[in-house]
């Protein structure tokens, strides 16, 4: 026997690769700007990291900055004097936060509220109105992201009236996915029923006969969507309004696909200034 033998080696552990490094072209907002006014926008840029159920905006309160998220998605919630809540509309990478900056008012009656964490650059706002007050392309990207935004809360205040709760998570859920490069969302029911302004019985009822047509799976906060096309069909007629007019409007939105590794997500980095 050869004591002299080497003992086998552990087979190598394969190496985890790190997310892309946020970069403002994943807002497609800036991406679509052109390269000119990019080079006046970008060096004034900051990257912020927005946690889940931290609050960018609260109402009535002085802004600051204009957000524009890259990979996190942002509610914008009505508060009542009691403290009951609902979401109006969400915002992703398709536009930003702040539209009251520059359309003449330094404040929001409502609550900014981050419904999936991730990145989000902001602009101080002496550099937002001083571009938008050149009359050129973010003027008009701005104005026409503004006219979406307005379409979603409208059809979203018709929705929570004359449709059920069933319906409202479909809307929800899709709307959300719309700004999302995967097919999953980490929320719990409480949290869900905050957005929509309903009892969390109403969700937990809702989201059980999504997982038994094979829709959905919900585990542990954990929201995945199994069936895009069911999800559709099971929505009111309210997400199709929404998505129609955005696509008319935001010509820079790229074609809705689902990337099942985010990591593989092609971005362009760019120099974060010190």
């Amino acid at each position: 026997m050869n004591t002299n033998a080497e003992s086998p080696k552990p087979p190598a552990q394969p190496k985890s690769e790190s997310p892309p490094a946020p970069s403002p072209q994943q807002n497609h907002l800036l991406a679509a700007l052109s390269p000119e006014v990019q080079s006046r926008l970008f060096p004034h840029l900051q990257l912020v990291k927005l946690p889940l159920r931290s609050v960018l905006y609260e109402s009535g309160r002085p802004m600051r900055h204009v957000y524009f998220p890259t990979d996190s998605i942002v509610s914008l919630q009505y508060m009542m004097e009691n403290g009951a809540s609902t979401a109006i509309s969400v915002v992703g990478n398709e536009g930003l936060l702040g539209i009251s900056l520059f359309m003449g008012g330094e404040s929001t009656p409502n609550r900014s509220l981050v419904q999936s964490a991730g990145y989000a650059y902001r602009l101080p706002r002496v550099r937002v109105k001083e571009e938008f007050n050149r009359h050129g392309q973010l003027l008009v990207l701005m104005l026409r992201y503004t006219q979406a935004l307005l379409t979603q809360i409208g059809q979203t205040a018709v929705c929570n009236r004359h449709h059920s709760i069933d319906q409202q998570l479909c809307r929800w859920l899709l709307l959300s996915m719309d700004r999302l490069s995967h097919n999953h969302l980490t929320m719990t029911q409480e949290f869900i029923s905050n957005m929509l302004g309903v009892r969390r019985e109403g969700v937990s009822h809702a989201a059980f006969k999504l997982q038994e047509l094979g829709v959905i799976s919900y585990a542990r906060g954990l929201i995945r969507v199994l069936d895009r096309p069911k999800l559709e069909t099971l929505s009111c007629e309210c997400y199709e309004v929404v998505k129609k007019e955005t696509d008319l409007l935001l010509h820079y939105l790229p074609q809705r696909q689902i990337i099942k590794d985010a990591e593989s997500i092609p971005t362009v980095s760019l120099q974060t200034p010190q």
